[in-house]
């Protein structure tokens, strides 16, 4: 079964002011220092060169013409003589670089992150991050970290995304659907604290590199001893042990790509498999053609154990149908059951053995011994 891709909606102009404004109040934050500084410097320096200067003439100082000095003063032009004030001498040698780091450093840093933040530079990344509290980070954009988000953010959850490759697959993906992704290496000593690790609920671990899982993983919780650990591993010995000494969720590719694989090669009209302990359960889809007409969704599941996910009929789709609903002849109706059991519902349906390819290659159709064979 083919997996087609929804984009989430985009966020609402409410929602947008809400994170623009989210976005602007953690940039104040950051920069209180700067802005405070800056303040004093604009509202305090006015004032002295108002009492220790004076214009042309011997005339008192106006409160705009100090302010216009300052100013001016960053760029290294004064426009009041203080030349006979020791103070004025000393405020006209101290402004300009001060006032110079201060702006430049601050001001314009502070209004280039908030207007460029498209950008996607690592300032910005961290600045987003601080404003999100149980979110999720993915490391590792590739084919699994990208499915990975797409579900974490289909069900609502804040996702940050860390990828070492400028030019990953899917990273132009990602940045069209807003996903704040901060590429940087994961195991430089500031990568974890720029995605808020500390305010994570969990991190999913899924480079293609499993020594670098391992690593971010206990970088992870050195930082949030809390956080909820995912990882992805290739080698099958290490995710027992993960498991048990790490406390932590290990998944290997092979072993739940195997029983996919090996049921697709026995039996295409399996879409979805896993295991639940020692059991091997799969999803299928059914068409109610023989034995199921007339049959409700309580006595399927009493007498073979099937659940029913999802009922189809026609144009409409009734997820988690009632017990007492009845199938009618045509309806396609989606099963999960342990495999033994799916076997011997197929049995009663009177397609014990899987479908075979037709000569033109484009249907299934039954093989002519198949008929109500048992279970095979």
């Amino acid at each position: 079964m083919m997996h087609t891709h929804t984009s989430p909606l985009r966020p609402s102009p409410r929602r947008r002011l809400a994170i623009n404004l989210r976005y602007f109040w953690a940039l104040l934050r950051r920069f209180r220092t700067t802005l405070m500084l800056t303040a004093v410097l604009f509202l305090g320096a006015p004032p002295l060169f108002q009492w220790r200067c004076e214009v042309p003439g011997g005339e008192p100082v106006p409160a705009g013409k100090a302010l216009q000095h300052v100013y001016f003063l960053l760029f290294g032009q004064p426009s009041l003589d203080c030349s006979n004030d020791w103070m004025g001498i000393a405020l006209n040698m101290l402004i300009p670089p001060v006032g110079i780091a201060l702006v430049v450093d601050g001001v314009v840093r502070f209004a280039y992150l908030f207007f460029a933040k498209h950008k996607s530079d690592k300032e910005w990344i961290e600045v987003i991050a601080e404003t999100l509290k149980g979110h999720v980070i993915v490391c590792g954009a590739g084919r699994v970290g990208y499915r990975v988000v797409d579900q974490l953010r289909a069900m609502g959850k804040d996702v940050v995304v860390v990828e070492k490759r400028e030019d990953g697959a899917f990273v132009g993906v990602l940045r069209d659907e807003q996903v704040p992704l901060l590429i940087d290496d994961i195991r430089s000593p500031q990568c974890l604290p720029r995605t808020n690790v500390k305010a994570a609920s969990a991190i999913v671990c899924a480079t293609d590199d499993d020594l670098a899982n391992l690593n971010i993983a206990l970088d992870a919780r050195r930082f949030n001893p809390s956080i909820r650990v995912v990882i992805r591993l290739f080698d099958d010995d290490l995710v027992a042990k993960v498991r048990d000494t790490f406390k932590a969720e290990a998944l290997s590719s092979s072993s739940l790509a195997a029983p996919a694989m090996a049921l697709a090669a026995l039996d295409p009209r399996i879409v979805h498999s896993f295991r639940i302990g020692r059991h091997l359960m799969v999803v299928s889809v059914f068409e109610a053609r023989t034995g199921l007409p007339g049959t409700s969704i309580s006595e399927v599941r009493d007498r073979f154990g099937a659940l029913t996910l999802a009922l189809r009929r026609g144009d409409t789709e009734k997820l988690h149908p009632s017990g007492d609903e009845r199938m009618q002849t045509g309806d396609l109706v989606t099963m999960q059951a342990e495999y033994s059991d799916y076997r011997r519902l197929r049995a009663f349906t009177g397609e014990a053995q899987p479908p075979i390819w037709s000569d033109n290659e484009t249907a299934f159709q039954l093989p002519a011994d198949s008929k109500r064979t048992g279970t095979d």
